[in-house]
């Protein structure tokens, strides 16, 4: 592995806070860096199984269980983007002398490489992979990574000034982080992870970080939120937008994309309209994944021609876990959305489904951890179409979620015409299956929780695997 500049870490302790996706590749790479690498964990080592030895095997010390960060005092502290970066036992450490920092922002501040970086509450995911795509090209490389599960720290001695890289940021990661960006993306900003963050104003601020150093900012003109955010930005803005956009939204450098008769079409202010995509080259149903490809677009600006954009739109299937089609049995298609943890998600993907296929009645298995957001906007995605006739609730949230259906104004009046009905089942597996016995050929089964996985999964990754694995064994 190349050496790092300097050889800044041989020398260094190094605590990792966490063995997960993000920390995990960081242990061989701080030991061959000639750091001596601590790697501290809330689990106890026996639960975390073969995690323990391979952490072992790389010549690392492992602290695991309760009291994980007692005498944290480590030179570098690597922290996963759950933790939040004000707990008293950082604070304590940084007071001593400790350097807190996290996996992207060690990459952020090291790399050579440009980078696009793509947040929001719902489709960075679809956003960031589309850009990577857009990106693709030239001498260089193109990586993707992030939020989005690939971490890029360890491969930064690798990267050239030639490089690309497009980066899903999420909350967490961006309360600490302040880089440079060639563009950012905000896709949107609804209430989400309320449970972590301190409240809304903190949950925003985060995302707002993405926009201090960016060269070009890509906001929603149709979030109040990102609206809000355009107006305190200093670099040039482009709005995106299913709505066409006036010259009046516009300041002097400022752009926009937006739909024009089922096209996507691109105008600086005072100029023309470009087209650039039709709505009918874009293979992922739904609106919602026009507004991706519209920032996505509009984030790579002229490393994508129309040619290009095309081909990617024409042939990208769609990230694993959103909309993901799994199989069709006994005329029932079923669609993994774990990817959906939120009740905006859940909406984009019911939305998609009925204007994919309106013939098609669809059942939704809801529910699981709980971040303290409101269901009322999941009952009116949910009850206010007609084409969804089930929902199977599960998980922590499923009384929450019962609570938000049963509240609003056209759950009686549904369950009373026997146009809908509402189900409970203690365990995911169990949801599952009833979806899949409930469900009459001709219909779908989306599972599409509106809610995270941390109630019974690892994240949703875990979970869309698991649904996967119950789909294909009816």
């Amino acid at each position: 592995m190349t050496d790092m500049k300097d050889h800044e870490f041989a020398g260094k302790t190094v605590a990792l806070i966490g063995a997960g996706v993000s920390n995990m590749p960081l242990v061989p790479f701080f030991v061959s860096q000639g750091a001596s690498v601590t790697v501290r964990d809330s689990k106890s080592e026996e639960s975390m199984g073969e995690k323990a030895e391979k952490i072992k095997g790389y010549g690392a010390k492992l602290i695991a269980g309760d009291g994980y960060l007692d005498g944290l005092s480590e030179d570098i502290i690597v922290r996963s983007p759950g933790i939040r970066p004000d707990i008293p036992e950082f604070k304590a450490a940084v007071a001593g002398g400790s350097t807190l920092t996290s996996e992207m922002e060690l990459f952020l501040s090291h790399t050579k490489c440009k980078v696009w970086a793509v947040t929001g509450s719902d489709g960075k995911s679809t956003t960031t992979t589309v850009l990577s795509k857009l990106l693709e090209g030239g001498d260089g490389k193109t990586y993707l990574g992030g939020n989005i599960g690939s971490p890029l720290c360890h491969l930064y001695p690798e990267m050239t000034e030639r490089d690309r890289a497009a980066v899903e940021l999420s909350s967490f990661q961006l309360m600490t982080i302040d880089a440079p960006f060639e563009a950012a993306i905000v896709t949107n900003v609804t209430p989400n992870h309320l449970n972590w963050h301190t409240g809304m104003d903190e949950y925003i601020a985060a995302k707002e970080r993405i926009l201090r150093r960016a060269k070009r900012a890509v906001l929603n003109a149709g979030n109040e939120v990102t609206v809000g955010m355009g107006k305190r930005c200093s670099c040039p803005v482009t709005w995106f937008s299913r709505d066409p956009i006036g010259d009046d939204v516009l300041r002097d450098g400022d752009s926009a994309i937006y739909l024009d008769g089922g096209v996507i079409v691109k105008r600086e202010k005072g100029g023309k309209k470009v087209p650039v995509l039709a709505l009918s080259d874009i293979l992922l149903p739904g609106l919602h994944n026009a507004e991706n490809y519209m920032a996505a677009i509009a984030a790579a600006g002229d490393l994508a021609d129309a040619e290009k954009i095309r081909t990617v739109a024409s042939s990208f299937p769609g990230v694993e876990h959103r909309l993901e089609f799994v199989r069709e049995k006994d005329g029932v298609r079923f669609y993994n959305g774990s990817i959906d943890s939120s009740p905006t998600r859940t909406d984009a993907a019911l939305s998609a489904l009925c204007g994919s296929a309106p013939d098609r009645p669809i059942t939704v298995i809801l529910g699981g951890y709980d971040k303290k957001i409101p269901f009322a906007p999941l009952a009116d995605a949910v009850l206010g179409r007609d084409l969804v006739v089930r929902a199977v609730l599960n998980g922590a949230t499923a009384d929450a979620i019962e609570d938000a259906l049963r509240q609003h104004p056209l759950f009686a009046k549904r369950v009373g015409d026997g146009s809908f009905e509402m189900l409970r089942e203690p365990s995911f597996e169990d949801a599952v299956l009833t979806a899949a016995r409930e469900a009459k050929a001709g219909e779908t089964v989306i599972l599409s929780p509106a809610c995270a996985s941390f109630d019974r999964f690892e994240n949703f990754e875990e979970r869309g695997k698991r649904f996967k694995e119950i789909v294909t064994g009816l």
